[in-house]
């Protein structure tokens, strides 16, 4: 584990420090997805509950409690501090361990997750109860799973229905969302490094497509090349489902079929990123089949990597990313302008947006437990500026169908370029630089 069991334990102090006196927190983990019949979806752990224990077991609750005298006895003994954590995990369970894997059970979980106390999941109906008994703000998510809402809503209803028991349920209701989302806008040190390798192995995984590449090969043969690399490198799963799209599939901006043959002639369009340790990379690059841009799809393809450095150049501390945009969109109506593909003045198509019907999509988006991470964009229906810490896409491009009214010539070509970046003090790092992306590099490469 690349995250230390002190920096959960420092992010659970930090969340506990933001609530109201006298709060309990109830964040969940997630639970397994039936894929058909009796088997199930590969297990990928709720973000938050991630975020905040690095526990990758379902049916799971982690509880935390900033109430000075919380004291909490249930079969063990009592624990009095500034704040309190319990975790509900699992039990073990021999006859299931052998059909379903190992769990980390009851007596180990207290000190393996750094919490103060541990117990069997299948008594949180009871223990809840009891636990939020006494303080006044319960925190947890509104948009929690169906189930965890139901655990939540039967202890409130208990503890409220409760009076001859002096019991008090909680009487304010925040959505933990906005404290846990903020937090996990700004990455650590340790998030950084883990997201550097994600995008470094991502990295390779394009690398390797690149050359591979070549006419009559299938999309998914690509695809294919891509996945095997993360997993040689340690990082199992895609962090989202991967576009791999020749010609005309370009244009689709989430395309995931896969499966054309792909032409020499055309270009091709890969969206792909792994994950590592729940930390997604997210990169794209365009580039021909048969190793070779045409001239008309070199001209497009170095307007879509001249807006991203524009872009990129406006991507710091106290800027905004509307600002990039803006400089990015500049470069793209320039551009189509001088080939024609607009027509009129280059204020007048920035002013009514004639661009998005060749730029549909926004610059980019936050990155980190999730390909498109929480965080707001707006503070007070302003544009949130930008700060050390902030990792993010940029990822213009330009897609005409065949179906548009310009030139026979620019038909059926979708370019994007994405590069995942970290705001630092001095500007930004680009952490997938090294995935080719000039014309004579992805030329270079393919030619060898």
């Amino acid at each position: 584990m690349t995250i230390s069991l002190s920096e959960f334990q420092q992010r659970r102090a930090r969340l506990l420090s933001q609530c109201e006196p006298n709060s309990i927190c109830i964040v969940a983990a997630s639970s397994l997805v039936t894929r058909s019949n009796d088997t199930e979806y590969p297990f990928r752990q709720n973000s938050d509950f991630w975020y905040l224990t690095g526990f990758n077991e379902p049916n799971a609750f982690l509880i935390l409690s900033n109430n000075a005298f919380f004291k909490y006895n249930g079969e063990s003994p009592a624990v009095e501090k500034e704040t309190s954590s319990i975790v509900f995990v699992q039990p073990t369970d021999e006859h299931a361990e052998i059909w379903h894997g190992r769990r980390l059970g009851v007596d180990n979980a207290a000190s393996k997750l750094g919490t103060d106390l541990a117990f069997d999941v299948d008594d949180i109906d009871e223990e809840l109860v009891d636990i939020i008994d006494g303080h006044k703000h319960l925190y947890f998510s509104f948009d929690a799973d169906p189930l965890v809402e139901s655990t939540i809503s039967a202890a409130l209803a208990e503890c409220r229905n409760a009076p001859k028991q002096s019991k008090v349920a909680p009487s304010n209701m925040h959505d933990i969302q906005s404290l846990l989302h903020a937090m996990r806008l700004l990455k650590s040190d340790a998030e950084i490094m883990l997201m550097q390798r994600a995008a470094d192995i991502s990295a390779m995984a394009h690398v390797r497509a690149m050359r591979f590449c070549q006419p009559a090969k299938f999309e998914y043969q690509l695809e294919a090349e891509i996945h095997h690399e993360f997993a040689m490198q340690s990082a199992r799963s895609p962090a989202y489902g991967t576009i791999v799209g020749g010609g005309e599939n370009a244009c689709i901006l989430h395309y995931t079929e896969n499966a054309d043959e792909l032409s020499s002639g055309d270009l091709v369009l890969i969206d792909a990123g792994c994950e590592l340790e729940g930390y997604a990379a997210d990169i794209t690059r365009t580039f021909p089949v048969n190793g070779k841009f045409s001239p008309v799809q070199k001209v497009l393809y170095q307007l879509v990597l001249d807006s991203q450095l524009a872009a990129l150049e406006q991507l710091k501390p106290g800027n905004t990313i509307s600002q990039a945009m803006k400089a990015c969109v500049r470069v793209i109506v320039e551009g189509l302008v001088e080939l024609g593909i607009l027509s009129g003045s280059i204020e007048k198509n920035i002013e009514k947006e004639t661009w998005r019907s060749y730029f549909m999509h926004g610059l980019g988006h936050w990155l980190g437990l999730d390909v498109h991470d929480v965080g707001i964009y707006k503070i007070n229906n302003a544009d949130r500026p930008l700060e050390a810490g902030m990792v993010m896409t940029v990822e213009p491009g330009i897609y005409i169908p065949v179906s548009a009214n310009v030139d026979d010539k620019f038909k059926g070509i979708g370019i994007r370029i994405e590069d995942d970046i970290v705001i630092t003090v001095g500007g930004n790092h680009v952490m997938t630089s090294k995935v080719p992306k000039t014309v004579s590099e992805i030329e270079a490469l393919m030619a060898s």
